[in-house]
């Protein structure tokens, strides 16, 4: 599922709006200009530097050419995320601004305990959770919802049921499961998020993770075969 919903980054004006917010909040004297145009200059053929490196330098000198790059790194990413989780071109490119601000104003506060990139899905999954409730007003978070599951049992069901799925009915049968089916499944196939990881995340047993990633999988399995009119793994 690598390749799920696999869309172009955000539009360049769209960084150029971002880089100055960020610019704004570090240092109005910058020469935003010329940081701008070295960030998203094709990149060098030389070995790159981590996101640890990039974020240790941009804490120290307080660049947001460094900051850039992380963005030119990741916002692709998050970007597919949010319009996985919102369906929405416009509301996507609009979380992908919140998320990197925020990112922005808490740099500070990571610890390095876990990958950058983990930090960052994890403030993306959130933002696109917490808007999803405030849209539809919904009264319980996700991972209230996981905890309440039935205890009916539901099939085995395998990992190819998802992986054998054409990506354009993929992405339809997403759109037709409920926001904390789609989340979990996003998750574990698109980011391969282990199961403690999501178990800390949603503040669940990774007992009741994993049952919830077998229950999305089989209603996305019923979901497939009611629009398509067979199961996903037959010819």
């Amino acid at each position: 599922m690598s390749g799920l919903l696999a869309k172009a980054a955000p539009f360049p004006s769209f960084f150029f709006s971002l880089c100055s917010k960020i610019v704004w909040h570090c240092s109005p004297t910058n020469l935003l200009a010329s940081l701008l145009t070295e960030a998203v200059s094709p990149s060098s053929t030389g070995a790159q530097p981590s996101d640890a490196e990039l974020i240790a330098r941009f804490l120290a000198e307080q660049n947001p050419h460094y900051f850039a790059l992380l963005y030119r790194r990741y916002a692709g990413k998050v970007y597919a995320k949010c319009l996985s989780m919102l369906a929405d071109e416009a509301q996507a490119r609009d979380a992908v601004q919140d998320i990197f601000i925020k990112v922005f104003l808490n740099l500070s506060r990571f610890n390095e305990k876990s990958a950058f990139s983990t930090w960052l899905y994890s403030i993306t999954y959130n933002y696109c959770i917490d808007l999803i409730r405030r849209k539809k007003k919904m009264p319980v978070s996700i991972g209230e919802d996981i905890g309440r599951m039935s205890e009916e049992p539901v099939p085995e069901v395998p990992d190819s049921v998802l992986l054998e799925m054409k990506q354009e009915r993929l992405e339809v049968v997403l759109r037709h499961l409920n926001e904390g089916d789609r989340i979990v499944l996003l998750m574990k196939y698109l980011d391969d998020m282990p199961i403690k990881e999501m178990a800390e995340f949603f503040k669940k047993t990774e007992s009741a993770i994993k049952m919830q990633i077998m229950r999305a999988k089989h209603r996305a399995q019923q979901v497939y075969a009611q629009l398509y009119g067979h199961d996903p793994l037959e010819s």
